[in-house]
């Protein structure tokens, strides 16, 4: 399709991909940690980048040297009847999701810490502007670019109403994006951790 009005769309089929590809990964190369100094006192709302999906870890550290302390994932009623009296501090236990943009944290901290956060995020989107330069690569098309290539053809083919090529497309974007969870899925195993029975018997654990 060489029209004008198919080409002003390019961009917008390719944003449309990588938003769907965040979605169906579930992988640890979309993982991004940002660290946030909160200071002694503060209510313990924390913002999070416009570009995370998932809150996979929050932790904090006193001071540089200190021992690493992770908090624990709670609901928000859980949270506010735990500590309902923002006013009052005491050491971290726990964090709340309120809302997109934004995580709760309580109790409300004593002294300063400096708050790690690791998401899963949407990378980067391709051409877009940060400062006087453009992306032109990010992890979908270093590392996942046939499944990002098969996306962008269903997306297009879904603007063209190519309706009887559609179903091509989709079988190509879902066997990629199952190649992937796959290998995802074998990053996050230990291949020297097995399950044994201590009395040298068959195996009593089953996996899954």
């Amino acid at each position: 399709n060489g029209s004008t009005e198919f080409a002003t769309q390019v961009s917008a089929i390719v944003y449309k991909t990588e938003l769907r590809m965040v979605k169906d990964l579930d992988d640890a190369g979309l993982n991004e940690y940002s660290t946030i100094s909160v200071s002694a006192g503060n209510a313990g709302t924390v913002s999070l980048s416009d570009r995370a999906r998932i809150v996979r870890n929050v932790n904090y550290k006193v001071s540089t040297g200190t021992t690493v302390t992770s908090l624990l994932q709670r609901t928000v009623e859980y949270v506010n009847d735990y500590w309902p009296v923002s006013a009052s501090t005491g050491t971290p236990r726990y964090y709340t999701r309120r809302n997109n943009s934004s995580i709760k944290i309580v109790p409300t901290p004593v002294s300063a810490l400096t708050v790690e956060i690791q998401t899963q995020s949407l990378p980067l989107p391709l051409a877009s502007a940060t400062g006087t330069s453009v992306t032109i690569s990010n992890y979908f098309s270093e590392y996942c670019y046939t499944a990002l290539f098969a996306g962008c053809m269903m997306e297009a083919t879904m603007y063209m109403k190519d309706w009887n090529t559609l179903p091509v497309w989709q079988g190509e974007y879902q066997s990629s994006i199952l190649a992937l969870r796959n290998q995802a899925r074998r990053t996050r195993q230990d291949d020297m951790a097995v399950a044994a029975s201590p009395a040298g018997g068959p195996d009593p654990v089953v996996k899954g």
